[in-house]
């Protein structure tokens, strides 16, 4: 029987983000000799990447990097199996040198980046599956975003106080307005509006929602002449709905996202909101 103690086990855990069997199995094998048991756990982890490929990947952390003159940002997801590794210290690591390569190199696509090196003769790519196999999860980077031109700041909003964001928000304004930049991106984060206004909603989408609001209309046995009115209320519902600058603001509801932007004489260029694991 080995010689190792339950804070053995738990220091394991803490350094290599291991599984508490798996970091038993590894402390029997290192005879209760920690620093071996890391040394078993990465070369077993580095076996195991293929076979956590089928795993899901559905806790992690959004981390943002916002430039000091606030003309540039970007937020970045990383994700992994479990809310253990999520709050480590190497995974929240790993998930800012992500981030802190997007803000310098700007990848075109989640393809570019991966494909990039974030070290000599290391691509992110090979960063990620790195981290795959020390944290003895499967770790995936599959969304990131990056804006740069206007005002841009990042709201991230924790979801449990123990964990790392789980939401992160970035949005660009016209010109500078650090509360109005806050407030709108909190309001982002909560509502979760899909696209910015009516003109970014794609016409097949729009095409959708109104055949539905048509056909269910009409299977509730309204009155044929009052169709399309009733209709055109509904699409114009979907629209307040799913539209940011439709939607009622978060900290005054008597107004719309659009009235607060133009009472401050800022426009909303873009935005995005990434929700770990949705």
């Amino acid at each position: 029987m080995a010689n190792y103690t339950a804070a053995d086990v738990k220091k394991l855990r803490e350094l290599t983000g291991a599984g508490m069997m798996d970091c038993k199995k590894a402390l029997d094998e290192a005879e209760g000799n920690v620093d071996k048991a890391v040394e078993l756990l990465r070369v077993k982890g580095q076996k195991g990447v293929a076979k956590r490929e089928g795993r899901s990947a559905e806790n992690g952390a959004v981390v943002s990097l916002i430039a000091d003159d606030n003309t540039s940002g970007v937020i970045v997801e990383l994700k992994c199996e479990t809310d253990f590794v999520a709050k480590g210290e190497k995974f929240q690591a790993a998930a800012n040198a992500l981030a802190a390569h997007v803000a310098k190199t700007s990848p075109a696509d989640i393809e570019a980046l991966l494909a990039s090196e974030i070290e000599p003769g290391k691509t992110v790519q090979a960063f990620v599956d790195e981290a795959n196999a020390n944290l003895g999860e499967k770790i995936v980077l599959d969304r990131f975003a990056q804006f740069s031109g206007g005002y841009v700041t990042a709201y991230m909003h924790r979801t449990m106080p123990d964990l790392p964001p789980q939401i992160g928000v970035l949005v660009e304004l016209d010109k500078e307005n650090a509360e109005v930049a806050k407030g709108v991106a909190q309001h982002i984060a909560a509502f979760a509006p899909k696209y910015l206004s009516r003109e970014d909603v794609p016409a097949e989408v729009v095409e959708t929602e109104r055949r539905v609001a048509e056909e269910t209309t009409r299977a509730e046995g309204k009155p044929e002449a009052a169709l399309p009115k009733i209709v055109e209320g509904r699409v114009n519902g979907f629209f307040k709905e799913a539209t940011l600058l439709g939607q009622p603001y978060a900290l005054d509801n008597k107004k719309s996202v659009q009235q607060i932007l133009n009472e401050a004489g800022v426009t909303l260029k873009r935005f995005s909101r990434i929700k770990v694991g949705i």
